[in-house]
């Protein structure tokens, strides 16, 4: 192990890496900032720009921008009411009455404290258990990797969503359009209506950034509505030690409530966050200051947000399996560059693990930095108009998805998924359930396939082991739980 750490250290201490790290942190707290821009959005346009660099240097530059663009959500939700993402409406609820009352600044320090020291756990949280459940993951066979991606499925499916049935079928159609292509075992066409385009299925990258980049902007345009914002002063003295003390158990508590959630894939940070708020209320001497202009209420929310953060790379490496529609993408990125995430991969490359582990711990101090001395300058550009800003955005778009393959093809599948996507968002049916879908579609329909291989067409195999039951078990209870939630009406995203 020490072999693996000190080659782990030669392989990430390169100018390039360290710049990088920096850069994505930078980039991601700038995109977070911008009302009407979302992480997800971000971290899909740069990954285009990964192709020529090494495994390290773009996996890492799309966990800066995973880690920046947490913490930038919160700017504009505390400056302006408009959180840059899901997770940051938690934010809203006390962060702007603070800005209301002239204490912008000390609010958006406490989100800055509260967000690095979670995000240290997190990551820290990473690093002690990725390699044990690697470890245990290694007694996973194809029906047990069945299993797990079915329950990994229903989870995703009735977390990402208002109405438990939209989730489904935005799984559902995820699953369908990942059947797009080749078959693999008979060597049949499905669904490429004679065009040979199609004969290797849709490309990641167009449908990525069809279906997160494109549904706002043409929202926006068709809308016509005015983007105006007006300034908002950074007012009031910064957050102090004794704020951060007094917070302090609600930030902790909120660490570890983001770890233990951001564990299970597709919950994300936003069930996280509101849950971390009302153990925060709850515990706390003055409840009735939460939505008023509560610091604590702050620093409970940002807490749960980015605890989350690193929590989620446990799934993914170990087992392959994305903890949220950021980390399919940052999946994606592994698949580009020829590397499968999971088990085998702490044994065939565990020095490249180790140096993402590098990296993220310095990316925490480098979201403190950039958080410290650039907020006055970042909260800035939540004042540039959409109407200048949307434009870029799609110039960027047609870049990358165009450069992938030098393909038009891959332009007109991202128009058609943008439009898709715009159909998705009228109708309300989220749109992470059906990315993860597609990502993780081809992996159900191999495994099961090679159960049935392995057992000869019995349906038993899926109960062989321990670890089926286990997984099957969890199924029907999440199925359980989300329809007894559903009934009594209880919001499971905020």
């Amino acid at each position: 192990m020490a072999d693996s750490i000190l080659e782990a250290f030669y392989l990430f201490l390169t100018f390039q890496n360290i710049a990088i790290v920096f850069v994505g942190v930078l980039i991601g707290t700038i995109i977070g900032a911008i009302p009407g821009m979302t992480t997800p959005m971000g971290v899909a346009l740069a990954l285009p720009f990964t192709f020529t660099m090494q495994p390290v240097t773009g996996i890492l530059l799309l966990l800066g921008i995973y880690k920046g663009g947490l913490y930038g959500g919160s700017i504009t939700a505390i400056l302006i009411k408009a959180p840059g993402t899901p997770a940051a409406s938690c934010t809203v609820m006390d962060g702007y009455p603070l800005t209301q009352k002239g204490e912008a600044r000390k609010a958006l320090d406490m989100a800055l404290y509260a967000s690095c020291f979670a995000d240290l756990i997190s990551n820290l949280s990473l690093i002690l258990f990725a390699g044990v459940l690697a470890g245990f993951a290694l007694k996973f066979g194809p029906p047990e990797f069945f299993t797990l991606i079915v329950f990994s499925l229903t989870i995703i499916a009735g977390v990402s969503g208002e109405h438990l049935t939209k989730g489904i079928i935005s799984a559902g159609m995820g699953l369908l359009f990942a059947t797009i292509g080749l078959d693999m075992v008979y060597g049949t066409n499905r669904f490429v209506f004679d065009n040979w385009q199609l004969m290797g299925g849709l490309s990641f990258i167009p449908v990525l950034i069809g279906l997160f980049a494109l549904p706002e902007i043409i929202r926006y345009f068709s809308q016509k509505v005015s983007d105006q914002i007006k300034p908002v002063k950074m007012s009031g003295m910064g957050a102090t030690f004794a704020d951060f003390k007094r917070s302090f158990k609600s930030i902790l508590r909120g660490s570890f409530i983001g770890v233990v959630l951001g564990t299970i894939p597709g919950i994300g940070g936003a069930p996280a966050a509101f849950l971390s708020y009302s153990e925060a209320k709850r515990n706390s001497k003055n409840p009735d200051n939460f939505g008023k202009g509560e610091l604590e209420g702050v620093a409970a929310a940002e807490a749960g947000n980015n605890g989350v953060a690193g929590a989620t790379m446990i799934p993914l490496l170990a087992l392959g399996v994305p903890g949220d529609v950021i980390t399919a993408v940052i999946l994606g990125a592994f698949m580009i560059h020829g590397l499968r995430p999971g088990p085998v991969m702490f044994v065939e490359n565990l020095t490249m693990i180790y140096a993402l582990f590098i990296g993220i711990m310095l990316s925490s101090a480098y979201l403190f930095m950039i958080g410290k001395f650039s907020i006055r300058a970042i909260s800035r550009i939540s004042e540039v108009p959409n109407r200048i800003l949307y434009p870029v955005v799609i110039v960027f778009c047609l870049f990358g998805t165009f450069a992938i393959n030098n393909s038009a093809f891959d332009v007109l599948v991202m128009l058609l998924m943008g439009c898709v996507g715009y159909l998705m968002l009228i109708f309300k049916i989220p749109a992470p359930p059906f990315l993860i879908a597609f990502i993780l579609g081809p992996l159900l329909e191999d495994n099961f396939r090679q159960s049935m291989i392995l057992s000869e067409g019995s349906f038993s195999i899926l109960l062989r082991s321990g670890i089926c039951w286990f997984f099957w078990a969890l199924t029907v209870l999440s199925i359980f739980l989300l329809i007894k939630s559903r009934k009594k009406n209880i919001p499971l995203n905020g």
